[in-house]
């Protein structure tokens, strides 16, 4: 069940009840503006992964600053963007079972909808479910397997075999490569980034040139993410960038290091999971309402952005503890702090709003509507 908006539009952010998903719009949109100024001049098209969002306010916002579209990971994700006015969805992932393609072909009717396999048996089916929906010439991308031992299919000849089958298809077309490097976003030194995607890069390349060798023109290259965009981007290989937690930022990403060897500021936190202090027991700790079922602690805990003085230490399912050090410390009981969440995907999955702040006041509410997609 859908719960209700914690905040009103106009409402001042000490009134918003907690624990709500709250973004600072004039971060977010600073954000906005510099992934796409950073790719403006290179050639590269921006295709950011909503994933991260789930909202198609957000995706629509994106594409008026020059995105081609969006990327995701799920069906489900696919039709809450699509239905949300979102008309180039590339679905970052490979699709199996009748139910799942019955509905990706529905979406192919009224959006350019494109699709992963890494498998014959995954071209075969779409080609089936294609025919049967009347869909014509789908976009069917190969995924190769950069790195990250995930899903894809090795460099090279077998990505050319398959790249072969979807041409022989009846209802499918070849539509390029999916070479995403998801386990180098999270390398911390730079260096470490640029070497892993170095690597990814060569393998693309050589894969795009045995395509063309064999009479397969390869134009899409998709790939990087928020945590090494500048290499992919600069590689001469890819054609689009699929970063995505630039928007928010979470604590994790925070911890990557530019070129500098300084915490990355290429990007800044937009977006707080808003607690309230329920309980303060002792002087040395301080109880807020935002435990495992308001943040994710898959990367860790979340950062108390606006009390330099505490820090999270530990989560129960309703509880949060914060450790108090300092002699500056100003919490009380009913007090409200900003916290970073470690990993904004599956924290912005806890919501079904997005509460959207400027300055201290609710500008707007902003329905999370793939929150929950899991097929």
């Amino acid at each position: 069940m859908t719960q209700r908006p914690p905040a009103e539009i106009g409402m001042p952010l000490d009134e918003v009840d907690t624990p709500a998903l709250v973004i600072d719009l004039d971060a977010f949109e600073r954000n906005l503006e510099r992934l796409a100024d950073r790719v403006r001049d290179t050639g590269v098209r921006l295709r950011p992964h909503a994933k991260t969002h789930k909202c198609p306010v957000i995706a629509l916002l994106q594409i008026a600053r020059g995105a081609v579209g969006v990327c995701v990971q799920k069906v489900g994700e696919a039709e809450a963007m699509v239905y949300g006015g979102v008309k180039d969805v590339l679905v970052t992932n490979e699709i199996v079972g009748r139910p799942k393609l019955r509905r990706l072909m529905a979406l192919a009717h009224v959006a350019q909808v494109s699709v992963c396999v890494d498998d014959p048996l995954q071209i075969a089916d779409l080609d089936t479910a294609a025919a049967e929906a009347g869909v014509k010439r789908l976009p069917v991308l190969v995924e190769i397997n950069m790195g990250g031992n995930r899903c894809g299919v090795e460099p090279g000849a077998p990505a050319l075999e398959l790249a072969r089958r979807i041409g022989d298809s009846r209802y499918l077309a070849f539509g390029g490569l999916q070479a995403y490097h998801g386990s180098a976003q999270h390398l911390r030194g730079w260096n470490e980034r640029r070497a892993a995607i170095a690597g990814a890069a060569q393998k693309a390349a050589e894969t795009r040139d045995l395509l063309a060798a064999n009479g397969i023109a390869c134009g899409t290259i998709t790939g990087a993410g928020t945590g090494t965009f500048e290499f992919e981007a600069g590689s001469g290989v890819y054609t689009e960038l699929q970063c995505g937690s630039y928007i928010f930022m979470d604590a994790d990403y925070g911890r990557n290091l530019d070129a500098g060897g300084q915490p990355t500021r290429a990007f800044e936190p937009s977006l707080f999971v808003w607690a309230t202090v329920m309980s303060r027991p002792a002087e040395e700790r301080a109880i807020v309402d935002a435990g495992l079922k308001a943040l994710a602690f898959d990367s860790g805990p979340p950062l108390v952005w606006d009390e330099p003085a505490a820090s999270y230490e530990r989560a129960s399912d309703e509880h949060g503890r914060l450790g108090i050090t300092a002699a500056t410390n100003r919490l009380k009981l009913g007090d409200k702090v900003k916290l970073v969440p470690g990993h904004c995907d599956p924290t912005v999955n806890l919501y079904d709003w997005y509460v959207a702040v400027r300055g201290e006041r609710v500008e707007a509410i902003w329905p999370i509507a793939a929150r929950g997609a899991l097929y």
